[in-house]
């Protein structure tokens, strides 16, 4: 029995004191925030700067110049000039031309006032303009907020407030919930950003209910502004921040999550070279580009010269009908969307011109979602991260030695989080008390931790909580998980969702797998309900698929009949399950539920 998980959450999260540097980010718009360095300072016989004792050696703009994804544009406008760079429906840009744009845009942002440090924020599905902005807005020395579309107005105004937003853009689609956003902002007397309007068809006025003509753009008016000749505000420093994701906040108010410049073009390398791309990448956006900045994948294309092909919404046609249009290679997405995807009508489906290589992540995908995904010719590989770490952090790296494996043991490998990539300086898992690390054996379970480059500065204006994420000298994921004898990691649960029942722990994730390779299970989630003889016992949350119908005790006896009795459910309830804005189930709410029914006596 592993005990740690009995210790208080006070003990688990404990900060530990120790020496630490703090460098005050003076950017307009984050003045107020305060960066910790919790690493030790690199030790050395020749000091922090040796280089310095070595006659001859000078750091100068010559061979020293800061990292930045916006490198990666200026480098694709002059070697992928002619490649196509964009897709979206009937337009289509070269590499030369969005560099053109983008440049443009820059300058235009400069024109409505935006600064260095300033925070530019936006509110629009994966359309050109997106893609735009990722280089457009550090282009102008601003910070690059992308907003969940799936917000509310409440919660965009708490958003908007938070970053001080100077200037949002906005896809028509959400034009409404923006202005809803701007009206709530009007009422507590905080200045609204300015508007500027995002459209597919230019030649479309927007709306006019709600706007001023004062406070609002068009989009492509305002890049056809800009400046070709435009000098772009280059970082000062590779650790000057490049943009704000805000997490999925189920419980409370989102964290905002600072990225550097430097961090932002480890990871879009690293992110890139795992995913196994090459020159002639032609990726679908299926992963939101709000989301982590599209796993840095957003500046990840432009070093490889790669092709993006943006789609407004992402359905199993869409998805067909891209990949067979325009032969697409590689896409993403959460274990959701390949849900969607196996579970998707055959009339929707095409068949796919070569294998195309997806990578899945946000949670550890059920082996039989895996299994349906190859039968569609699909090449699944899994990685795992978090927002706070760029979003991927680790991959599963196949082994060839695993393709000889039956086809149950080789889905089984594939579910692993895996090895961290070449970006990361290290993840490891570790007693969050005594911050050792565990076993190699598969049992010991710990705290998934990470260090290096693509973690994130820190939590915006939030010092207390950077602090605890901090301690110890690694990031805390929250995550618990294992670790096998070949180093491979393998998340277990999130450490509030682990359901310990007469003295055992119960991964939610195992069984949640095993109710998952139910024929009739289209989606579920298993947390813990109070049990006056066990403490906890699992209760699991099951949505069928359509024109299936099945009762709670033939879950329940499929469950015992492939995992110890221990662990199987007790209690089965059939409903929707409730998702935050970024799609993740709200466990939150369940356990809530799961309280509500009282205890099994």
């Amino acid at each position: 029995m592993n005990t740690i998980f009995h210790k208080s959450k006070t003990l688990l999260l404990r900060s530990t004191r120790f020496k630490t540097n703090q460098t005050h980010v003076h950017l307009h718009g984050l003045r107020r925030y305060s960066q910790l360095s919790e690493l030790p300072e690199p030790t050395n016989d020749l000091g922090t700067e040796s280089w310095r004792s070595f006659e001859g050696l000078v750091r100068c703009p010559a061979n020293f110049v800061p990292l930045s994804p916006i490198s990666f544009l200026e480098r694709a406008a002059d070697v992928y000039r002619d490649r196509t760079s964009v897709v979206y429906r009937e337009k289509k840009y070269t590499w030369e031309e969005t560099h053109g744009r983008c440049v443009k845009l820059a300058s235009a942002l400069t024109q409505l006032g935006i600064s260095r440090g300033d925070v530019v924020a936006t509110l629009a599905p994966n359309v050109p303009a997106m893609q735009e902005l990722h280089f457009a807005v550090p282009m102008a020395g601003a910070i690059l907020c992308t907003l969940n579309t799936r917000h509310d107005s409440t919660m965009l105004a708490t958003l908007l407030t938070h970053s001080e937003t100077k200037v949002l853009f906005v896809d028509q689609q959400f034009l409404d919930t923006a202005l809803a956003a701007l009206n709530l902002l009007n009422i507590t007397h905080t200045k609204p950003p300015l508007i500027v309007i995002i459209t597919d068809d230019d030649s479309i006025p927007p709306p006019q209910s709600g706007l001023n003509t004062n406070t609002y753009h068009q989009y492509e008016s305002l890049v056809e502004g800009g400046v070709s000749g435009f000098n772009v505000v280059r970082p000062t420093d590779e650790w000057d921040p490049i943009s704000l994701n805000y997490t999925s906040g189920t419980t409370s108010r989102p964290k905002g999550v600072v990225y550097s410049h430097r961090g932002a073009y480890l990871n879009s390398i690293a992110t890139v070279f795992m995913h196994g791309m090459g020159a002639r990448t032609t990726y679908l956006w299926s992963v939101p580009m709000f989301h982590c900045n599209g796993w840095c994948i957003t500046w990840g294309l432009a070093a490889i010269g790669g092709t993006n092909i943006c789609i407004r919404r992402c359905d199993p046609k869409d998805i067909f009908d891209n990949i067979a249009l325009h032969k697409v290679t590689h896409m993403g997405g959460a274990p959701t969307v390949l849900n969607m995807i196996v579970n998707s009508p055959v009339t929707d489906r095409k068949p796919l011109p070569h294998k195309v290589e997806i990578m899945t992540g946000g949670a550890p995908p059920p082996p039989l979602i895996l299994s349906k995904m190859e039968e569609l010719g699909f090449g699944v590989s899994h990685l795992y991260g978090l927002t706070e770490t760029y979003g991927p952090g680790t991959l599963c790296l196949w082994k060839p030695e695993w393709d000889s494996l039956p086809t149950e043991e080789r889905l089984k490998l594939k579910t692993r989080q895996g090895v961290r990539h070449l970006g990361l300086e290290a993840v490891d898992v570790k007693d969050p008390i005594t911050m050792e690390s565990v076993e190699c054996d598969g049992k010991a379970m710990g705290e998934i931790m990470f260090r290096g480059n693509t973690v994130m500065s820190g939590y915006l204006k939030d010092k207390k909580a950077t602090e605890e994420a901090f301690s110890g000298g690694w990031f805390r994921s929250g995550d618990l998980a294992v670790k096998h004898s070949d180093g491979y990691i393998e998340v277990k649960d999130r450490s509030k969702d682990i359901i310990i029942s007469g003295g055992e722990n119960i991964s939610t994730v195992e069984v949640e797998t095993v109710i998952y390779s139910h024929p009739a299970v289209l989606e579920v989630a298993v947390v813990a309900r109070p049990d006056n003889h066990w403490g906890q016992t699992p209760c699991a949350f099951v949505k069928l698929k359509d024109g299936f119908s099945v009762n709670g005790q033939e879950i329940i006896d499929y469950c015992r009949n492939r995992m110890p009795r221990y662990m199987a459910p007790k209690t089965v309830i059939f409903e929707d399950l409730p998702r935050t804005s970024t799609g993740k189930v709200q466990k939150f709410l369940l356990r809530e539920k799961a309280k509500a029914l009282g205890s099994i006596s």
